[in-house]
């Protein structure tokens, strides 16, 4: 396999750690297909998705379909209901064969999806009781109008002359939904299940400072598909005081196309949370809003590629190396930003310290030495 020691987080796993992956999974995903929210006010969403460049493909009144500009699937799937949840990941399966397999280890059932969507696919339930279906054969919508990358000129390299850039101030228009970040009260639990079932790779292990003897508290994972790279986290998860989404992201053309979408963002009065900025791990330049309903979503791009060759690297977590630069990371992106949720994570933290979790007294020092350093 490929060294990671030359990637930004420190070396590979010592001996007796996680390996990162599974050794005989149950089937290998392929990619994410969408993500699914229920939402009280379908048109306050759809305003944000617009301005967030979002196109829709579906809307009814108990339904709202999402996509970007790639051929393929709607990215964002929300429903009508009475709060604001987030429902669950799906993720695209190679094959129709894919689901059958999973479908006879989990005892559940493969069923066709609505006429909308095409193919079929089969609903699990992950360890924190998160609903995660696996999907095949799905209709492909054709490819909209791409937002073509700027060319720059780069020191002395030339690639721009007798002609000037002005990307407009308009919605970055995405392109397709990159990943999901989730946080579990019984982190390893979850993750394992995860690599377990759909055969997926973790590209970045972290743990907490002077705690690495037990064991990691954030994993980017990817998806494996072979020699063919993939993005560097297609799912990421991190140990937490409750079982919850943290953010998603999605890919646009370019820095450009991030900065400027932003611009419009701010200019219609969405909340800003985090940017612009370079990842550590993954690499992407990044850009953080909030939506109406308090979703945390990000515009990235540039992000890392990786095949399965690739190790599994380790590193300490800290909110100092969630970014190469760009501005200090706001406690809005790390939670502690007081709210109306306040009182929810307050009580979110007393019962998981109480609860049989992996989420304990020691735990809970080294989350907030990361939110101090």
């Amino acid at each position: 396999m490929a060294d990671h020691s030359d990637l930004h987080s420190e070396h590979g796993a010592r001996r007796g750690e996680h390996p990162g992956r599974a050794r005989n999974p149950i089937m290998k995903v392929h990619d994410l297909a969408w993500l699914e929210f229920e939402k009280p006010d379908l048109a306050r969403a759809e305003r944000f998705a617009h301005a967030f460049g979002f196109s829709t493909t579906l809307r009814t009144d108990s339904e709202l379909h999402l996509r970007g500009t790639d051929a393929g699937a709607p990215c964002v799937l929300i429903r009508k209901g009475p709060g604001s949840r987030f429902l669950g990941p799906t993720f695209l399966a190679g094959a129709t064969a894919d689901l059958h397999r999973l479908a006879g280890r989990t005892g559940r059932q493969v069923r066709p999806l609505a006429e909308s969507l095409g193919g079929s696919g089969i609903e699990l339930t992950d360890p924190t009781g998160l609903r995660v279906s696996v999907v095949a054969d799905v209709r492909q919508l054709d490819p909209l109008p791409q937002q073509a990358p700027h060319d720059f000129n780069s020191g002395h390299r030339l690639a721009r002359s007798n002609a000037i850039q002005r990307p407009p101030r308009e919605p970055a228009r995405v392109q397709r939904v990159g990943h999901v970040v989730l946080q579990s009260t019984r982190y390893s639990e979850t993750l394992n299940w995860y690599l377990e079932h759909f055969g997926l790779i973790v590209s970045d292990f972290q743990y907490y400072e002077g705690q690495r003897e037990r064991g990691p508290t954030m994993s980017f994972v990817r998806c494996d598909r072979g020699a063919t790279p993939a993005d560097h986290h297609t799912l990421a998860m991190a140990l937490g005081p409750a079982d919850r989404y943290l953010h998603s992201a999605y890919q646009v053309a370019d820095l450009d196309a991030l900065a400027a979408g932003g611009r419009h963002l701010g200019d219609e009065g969405y909340h800003h949370s985090w940017g612009v900025g370079r990842h550590v791990e993954g690499s992407q330049i990044f850009d953080y809003w909030r939506d109406p309903d308090g979703f945390l979503v990000e515009h990235f791009s540039d992000g890392d590629m990786f095949d399965d060759t690739v190790e599994t690297g380790w590193s300490p977590f800290t909110a100092s190396g969630l970014a190469q630069w760009g501005p200090a990371v706001t406690k809005d992106f790390l939670g502690l930003k007081a709210g109306r949720g306040t009182f929810g994570e307050v009580r979110s933290l007393i019962e998981a310290l109480r609860g049989n979790n992996e989420f304990d007294l020691e735990r809970l020092r080294g989350l907030i030495t990361v939110t101090r350093t």
